[in-house]
């Protein structure tokens, strides 16, 4: 940005010194001519100071800018600020505190304490054309087995979509490796026909709101 900010100030320059040494095409009053051009020669000198004078003060206080905390945002941060976060690591730990406190459908310990969940598994990516935040969350079954692993993806998603005050895309995937049958899971918890239906169900959705509902 500094450098664009000399460039633009150096051509303008350029232009100034330009129009003060164009001498007129005409052979007579020469002396007349020398003296007006010696005139606007000390008044361009003067109108370059001035404006040399004012490009290094535009370029202090630019450089201080850049200095300062609040960074001028740009892109996905623009966006995140938009939604209320300072940037990504902000969003990140925003829905980790809300995924946390999940409790496990069978033991009495949270995703947490199972590191089930974990916030290196949270990752902000780039937002969609149409300009909504994307999430992706991963997960980590306690067995490669795990009987309740898409569950467990549904409380995920049902927590962070209650739990944030504004649309995001939410992509939610078992680690790489650690699950049997982690592509037909994936495909479950991140299919929104799937996902309505499954919360239609009574008893499954019970399930689901006992293990979200924050402790008393």
């Amino acid at each position: 940005m500094l450098s664009y900010i000399k460039r633009k100030l150096s051509e303008s320059d350029s232009g100034v010194n330009s129009v003060a040494t164009v001498t007129s095409p005409c052979g007579g009053n020469s002396g007349s001519g020398s003296g007006t051009a010696g005139s606007s020669s000390s008044s361009s000198g003067g109108s370059i100071s001035g404006r040399s004078q004012n490009a290094d003060e535009l370029v202090r206080k630019t450089s201080q800018m850049s200095m300062d905390d609040e960074a001028i945002a740009f892109g996905e941060d623009a966006l995140l600020h938009e939604l209320g976060y300072r940037n990504a690591t902000d969003l990140q730990e925003t829905i980790y505190d809300l995924l946390r406190g999940i409790r496990d459908p069978e033991k009495p310990c949270t995703l947490e304490d199972l590191n089930v969940i974990y916030e290196d598994g949270i990752f902000v990516m780039p937002p969609t054309r149409s300009n909504v935040s994307v999430v992706r969350i991963e997960f980590n079954p306690t067995v490669p087995h795990c009987s309740l692993a898409t569950l467990i993806g549904l409380c995920i998603r049902v927590k962070v979509e209650r739990g944030l005050p504004h649309n995001i895309k939410l992509d939610i995937f078992i680690k790489k490796g650690a699950h049997q049958t982690e592509e037909e899971i994936n495909k479950q918890i991140n299919d929104k026909e799937r996902i309505a239906a499954a919360m239609e169900n009574p008893n499954l959705r019970n399930l689901v709101e006992n293990c979200i509902k924050d402790e008393e």
